[in-house]
């Protein structure tokens, strides 16, 4: 099946310097890149490659015999992230998301869950994948399922839904629906700082319990806690149906997209 994201991902790509191409693809640290190219080891499209050079898209790059791919295969995984992992990139972080996963090939996430919360999280290599799909601007959905303190009344979920005043703004309108005395789902399109916690607290609940169990048309599904897959082409297909007229431009203002819910 072809795959319409993963061909605009192509189109725009720009070349990176043959180290960073190594690196990125997991191969070694840039430093032991440029010693693998001074040995003569790396070559680019069947030639001898030179320290310093640029890859442009397309073109192959081969350590020995081995065929390294970088920049021609865009990654989108979905993780079940659990509790206690922390979204960031650094690596002096004990529980990043990046040490965690131990993906081969450089990925971001998608929007981020706090340490506390668990459950979907998407990574990728497409920064523009990352734009369109998080700007609070283009009312993307993102699901949960959340299990509070105490039982959920009627009065909760109408208040939850109609918007709820925190971080001196009210939140935007969402379809929040009880799924059991002490659980319920909430669809947000925009994603405040811990803005679940937030309202909850706000209207007199603590959370027990905050799992994301979809972006946008990407479920979690019965995927294990701790485990990854990659999107299928069919998944990818939708998902740029959904973004394809989205900005990735910020808007005039967005709350900060720091750790959410």
């Amino acid at each position: 099946m072809s795959n319409r994201i993963r061909d605009e991902f192509l189109q725009k790509q720009e070349p990176v310097r043959l180290n960073k191409y190594l690196s990125e693809a997991g191969i070694c640290s840039r430093r032991e890149a440029d010693r693998l190219i001074e040995s003569g080891r790396v070559s680019v499209d069947g030639r001898r490659a030179d320290t310093g050079m640029k890859v442009m898209p397309g073109q192959v790059v081969r350590v020995g015999k081995k065929i390294i791919s970088r920049q021609d295969d865009m990654i989108v995984l979905a993780v079940n992230k659990p509790r206690g992992i922390v979204c960031t990139e650094d690596r002096r972080e004990r529980d990043s998301i990046v040490r965690f996963l131990n993906y081969p090939v450089r990925v971001t996430y998608v929007g981020r869950l706090d340490k506390d919360s668990r459950g979907l999280l998407l990574m990728t290599n497409n920064g523009d994948i990352i734009n369109r799909m998080m700007r609070a601007a283009n009312h993307h959905e993102k699901e949960y399922r959340v299990t509070v303190d105490h039982e959920i009344t009627d009065d909760f979920l109408r208040r939850m839904s109609e918007g709820v005043h925190i971080l001196d703004t009210v939140t935007r309108p969402c379809k929040v629906e009880k799924i059991g005395k002490y659980t319920f789902s909430i669809i947000l399109t925009q994603g405040l700082n811990r803005q679940i916690r937030r309202m909850c607290d706000a209207l007199g609940y603590q959370v027990r319990d905050l799992v994301r169990v979809r972006i946008m048309n990407i479920r979690l599904g019965s995927l294990r806690e701790g485990a990854y897959r990659r999107l299928s082409d069919a998944e990818l297909n939708e998902l740029y149906e959904l973004i394809r007229d989205s900005s990735g431009a910020p808007a005039a203002y967005e709350a900060p997209d720091r750790q959410k819910n």
